[in-house]
């Protein structure tokens, strides 16, 4: 993924947010076996720091293909999309110069985690890793325990397992012309807040927040 320099983040604090923020569904990409192109699983995700680190977990059906590739490699990634827009020619034309002639553009924040995969298959390891995962998507604890041998989910174990992610590294790109003058970003976060189709709400609150924070684009 390409990031320029306006488009980082500033620092890992802003992806991490980000992604604290509801973004917690994304896919899992796992390189093929030789021949095949790689394999890519939409998925839930909870995200937990670790003293060994940032880890990722994950639960699968066991009749998934997936973990024959896992197997074989365990270098995965897993990515998130959202917030985004497309800008018009009209909304980024120069100054003075013929609307059509504007460059058009997309509008985005995208996290890439590059991880370590490691398959849990132990019975209790993953009844504790639902466990977390229910903990994070139904923090009121509106449901039954997850246990080995206890009804009604551990007859249901033998059907599933888990992967720990543990993160290697991130690309982190949060790309709404950010080099640009800030008159030229509110400009526009002001016209996607007035089109407010698809996730335009969302882009021009990133586009703002990043205004906020960065003002003119220091490109020294």
């Amino acid at each position: 993924m390409l990031i320029h320099p306006w488009d980082a983040a500033l620092g890992d604090d802003e992806w991490r947010t980000w992604l604290a923020d509801g973004h917690d569904f994304g896919q899992l990409v796992v390189n093929g076996l030789p021949g095949q192109p790689p394999t890519v699983i939409p998925t839930h995700f909870v995200v937990e720091d670790t003293p060994t680190g940032t880890a990722l977990l994950i639960h699968l059906a066991r009749p998934n293909p997936v973990w024959a590739n896992v197997v074989a490699d365990q270098n995965v990634v897993v990515t998130v999309i959202d917030d985004y827009a497309y800008i018009p020619t009209t909304w980024r034309a120069k100054a003075g110069g013929p609307l059509e002639d504007g460059v058009p553009t997309s509008y985005y924040a995208a996290v890439q985690l590059r991880c370590v995969a490691e398959i849990v298959d132990d019975p209790a390891d993953k009844a504790d890793l639902l466990s977390r995962q229910l903990a994070h998507f139904q923090p009121d604890g509106d449901h039954a325990a997850v246990a080995v041998g206890a009804a009604p989910y551990g007859r249901m174990l033998s059907g599933i397992r888990g992967l720990r992610l543990q993160v290697t590294g991130v690309a982190a790109k949060f790309k709404y012309d950010d080099h640009n003058a800030p008159e030229h970003r509110t400009q526009i976060a002001t016209r996607l807040t007035n089109r407010a189709t698809g996730r335009d709400t969302a882009a021009a609150e990133q586009q703002r927040r990043r205004t906020a924070r960065i003002g003119t684009w220091d490109s020294t």
